[in-house]
């Protein structure tokens, strides 16, 4: 089916307290990396809990077909027969990526290792996203990359296999960038290593391992952690249980949290301590977050969390934490404007190369509902209202990006007047049935006139 060309704004709005017990989709890392390393294995994969929204599913398309067969047996399972890594063919046609960084930067460490030529499109958001840094350690590894003016996409890859192993210290902390190069390690004549600075999110690590490859991690004396795997490997089919997203999590918590006499369970959150820095700073706040039933799910620590209304206190966040939650500032920028006191968030630039210029946007949108912003070059300053409810009236323009959708569709929960939502699409990219969830929780959902 055709995507849909025309927004469709919309409203969000609470009458009263938000109440429920919910699970949200899976997490969207881990379902991308489930479906690479499936494809790589020799042997039937089989995922239980797949994302399958719009980003997830670019990542299954790409690697079937590059001869991956790719199976979906029910409701958020799938089954993969993987081609051994090595094996992936050469596609018929360009890689289509839609909205999906994650897809592009990791099948690009991909074919970097294969003998096969791939180029990788995206739509208009995707193609303003920098890829140079991504580029640079896979062209080290001998792959032929050629991007578009400004290192972008479209862009193409000409790999090499085996490819060359080195030892990699990334500039810039990035799960991505080091998710990349491990993955093109797989097929590499020898050791490959990354070495990160500040730890990034580490679930290429944690499944490479149960996958069978040969992985290992080194703290060094300078404090950075050096990540080393062996190839070329011979990887192991799975069955992977993919826990909830902590990063879709972070909006019904949000919700919860502001909108008075909420409470809410959210079951099966995945609380890796690389992805949990959200709940952290939350708790930091003053939220009342009980952590229920932790426990491991394919490796991963999971619980569930019961989340009550609070009154927030604002935060400082440093820049160490910044990668612990780098999805999640858009929703806690909608808690810090509703906290008591001035809240400072620094160590933010990577929000300027996501999906949108996440702090430009998300600054515009909440001076627009008539919170106190200051934009800094990596980050923002937020004077929080205590609680009280903001202005709002505003219409807001989420710029293709579904993280801005749905913050700002919190933020209307907390607003006199409410927000207009100018195009709820984007949302399907990694959480199709946020709207639907919220409507179980309470909230209303309302149309709204375009233009």
């Amino acid at each position: 089916m055709a995507p849909d060309p025309l927004p469709h704004p919309f409203v969000l709005r609470a009458s009263g307290p938000l109440r429920g017990d919910i699970r949200v989709p899976g997490d969207k890392s881990i379902s991308h990396r489930a479906l690479m390393l499936g494809a790589l294995a020799v042997g039937r994969t089989r995922v239980e809990g797949l994302l399958e929204g719009e980003d997830v599913m670019r990542t299954a398309a790409a690697l079937s077909a590059m001869g991956a067969a790719i199976t979906r047996t029910g409701p958020e399972r799938f089954d993969i027969d993987g081609v051994g890594v090595g094996g992936l063919l050469q596609p018929e046609g360009a890689l289509d990526m839609g909205n999906s960084g994650t897809s592009t930067r990791l099948l690009m460490g991909l074919v970097a290792a294969h003998d096969l030529v791939a180029t990788f499109t995206g739509d208009a958001s995707l193609s303003r996203r920098p890829m140079a840094r991504v580029a640079t350690p896979l062209k080290l590894m001998g792959a032929d990359i050629a991007l578009a003016p400004g290192d972008r996409l479209p862009l193409t890859v000409r790999g090499l296999a085996p490819a060359l192993p080195i030892r990699y210290r990334l500039p810039v902390a990035s799960a991505q960038v080091k998710s990349a190069v491990l993955l093109a390690g797989l097929n590499a004549a020898g050791t490959t290593t990354v070495i990160e600075t500040v730890p990034t999110r580490d679930h290429s690590e944690r499944m490479l391992a149960a996958f069978g490859a040969a992985v290992r991690i080194e703290e060094l004396a300078d404090g950075s952690r050096a990540i080393a795997v062996d190839g070329p490997a011979e990887l192991r089919p799975q069955t992977i249980p993919v826990p909830g997203d902590p990063s879709s999590a972070a909006f019904p918590l949000v919700a919860a949290l502001i909108v008075p006499g909420s409470r809410v369970t959210i079951r099966n959150v995945g609380l890796n301590p690389t992805r949990d820095g959200l709940v952290r700073v939350l708790e930091a706040m003053g939220a009342r977050i009980a952590r229920l039933n932790p426990r491991r799910v394919g490796g991963e620590p999971v619980a569930d969390l019961a989340v009550e209304a609070s009154a927030l206190a604002a935060v400082e966040v440093a820049p160490e934490i910044a990668p612990s939650m780098i999805d999640e500032f858009p929703a806690l920028f909608v808690a810090c404007a509703l906290a008591q006191g001035r809240s400072r968030l620094s160590g933010l630039e990577e929000l300027r190369v996501k999906e949108s210029d996440r702090l430009a946007v998300m600054a515009e949108g909440l001076r627009a509902a008539g919170a106190r912003v200051e934009e800094r070059a990596d980050g923002l300053d937020i004077e929080g209202t205590g609680g009280a409810p903001l202005p709002g009236g505003a219409r807001i323009d989420p710029r293709l990006d579904h993280r801005i959708a749905m913050s700002f569709a919190l933020l209307s929960l907390a607003c006199r007047a409410p927000l207009v939502i100018a195009d709820r699409r984007p949302i399907a990219t990694s959480f199709p049935d946020f709207l639907d969830l919220m409507q179980a929780l309470g909230a209303e959902l309302q149309p709204a006139e375009d233009g």
